[in-house]
């Protein structure tokens, strides 16, 4: 590769990794990307949601509430954690336990940050939302609120479109699209 497109990809690359780093700080709705109702995106909403619930358990000693939520809604919750799973793993195939265990902390550490930010108010916000699942009825209608609800997601997971990987298999490094949703991480 003659230095010129190497000087040039680097700078790209530069741009690139400052731009994705400005987005992260920058922590946005889950419902950003509208990716319509694929598995992908029901899971990443419950998965946020959960993450949600969590955060307000610690923060405002709900612990309780939250093994609630839990025992009531498992099947759905382990059904949405093997779609983020499956997401994961085509998405980014030996590194899938590695980005999604970044992903969880990410999620966590930017609802941990919203917590902070809202001060003494945060548990009188949030501690609603355990008597607004206490009265969700399936799977299906915790979906639905997950989607409703406006929870913070790391801005790196926004887009519906999965990353382009290299097809290792070809000669000419043809690139393909996998799953559903999409990091903007270099």
């Amino acid at each position: 590769m003659p230095s010129i497109f190497r000087r040039s990809f680097k700078s790209l690359l530069a741009v690139g990794l400052s731009c994705a780093t400005l987005a992260a700080a920058h922590p946005l709705s889950a419902r950003a990307a509208d990716c319509g109702n694929s598995p992908a995106h029901e899971a990443f909403d419950v998965a946020g949601l959960k993450s949600e619930l969590m955060v307000t358990a610690l923060s405002c000693k709900a612990q309780d509430r939250y093994n609630a939520f839990v025992s009531k809604f498992r099947p759905a919750l382990l059904n949405a954690d093997e779609r983020l799973n499956s997401y994961f793993r085509t998405t980014y195939g030996r590194r899938a336990q590695v980005e999604h265990d970044d992903y969880i902390t990410q999620l966590a550490d930017i609802q941990s940050l919203g917590g902070l930010k809202s001060g003494t108010v945060f548990c009188q916000q949030r501690e609603a939302m355990f008597d607004e699942i206490n009265a969700l009825e399936s799977s299906a209608d915790l979906a639905h609120y997950a989607e409703a609800k406006d929870v913070a997601q790391p801005a790196s997971y926004e887009s519906c479109e999965a990353p382009a990987t290299i097809d290792r298999h070809s000669r000419k490094g043809v690139t393909k699209r996998a799953a559903t949703r999409h990091t903007n991480r270099a």
